[in-house]
């Protein structure tokens, strides 16, 4: 754990707000994750912004679907999805209710429960791998979707939530474009990361799968 850390409760008006506001905002909070087995703790290092219908990187940029309902609100609750038949990611809802929006959670550095974390992510050649790029992050966690619409805001047996933390000095926050995000959507530059951080996964241009002939 980072010595002085925050450890104030991040509330539901700091996800209330436009997601590329909210997004490097995220950086350096602790996001804790409560498990049968202790608690964990993440500090966040890299994170994507999505903004819904206005993105064409957004899994609701075609509207409102059973899958995506989370991203329209209200804030502050976590939407997980499934991709590519085996990984799970994590998202934080933001923006006002109604407008689906969302941070997907990329990397980050465990402060508290590596034990924990070590055995879900076995193939980790260092604690810096452990949740270094979304998939692992949502390995390391626990997270799938039984978790999809948990209230990410403190209260009384909350599997997730978010503390202030330590955020970085804004001149170590840096953006650049989106990972694996082709189409219109791929020159926005809406991934934010901590400059310098082992823990922030390597940045991939998306390449079009080709189909099966």
């Amino acid at each position: 754990m980072i010595e002085g850390m925050d450890r104030t409760p991040l509330t539901r008006d700091f996800f209330d707000r436009p997601v590329l506001e909210v997004a490097p905002d995220l950086l350096g909070r602790t996001l804790v994750r409560a498990t049968p087995e202790g608690p964990i703790e993440l500090r966040l290092t890299e994170v994507e912004a999505y903004a819904g219908e206005i993105d064409p990187g957004s899994h609701a940029f075609r509207g409102r679907t059973a899958r995506n309902s989370v991203m329209f609100g209200p804030p502050g609750h976590a939407y997980v999805y499934f991709t590519y038949g085996m990984w799970h990611c994590l998202n934080l809802v933001c923006g006002p209710e109604g407008r689906a929006s969302g941070v997907l959670l990329r990397a980050g550095d465990i402060q508290v429960g590596a034990e924990l974390t070590r055995e879900r992510r076995a193939s980790a050649r260092n604690d810096k791998e452990l949740a270094k790029g979304p998939a692992r992050l949502a390995t390391a966690l626990g997270i799938d979707r039984a978790l999809n619409g948990t209230d990410a805001i403190a209260h009384p047996g909350a599997q997730l939530s978010v503390l202030h933390g330590t955020p970085p000095p804004g001149d170590q926050v840096c953006n650049g474009p989106r990972t694996g995000v082709g189409g219109d959507g791929a020159t926005h530059p809406w991934r934010f990361w901590i400059d310098g951080d082992p823990t922030v996964s390597p940045y991939r241009a998306h390449v079009p799968r080709r189909r099966a002939t």
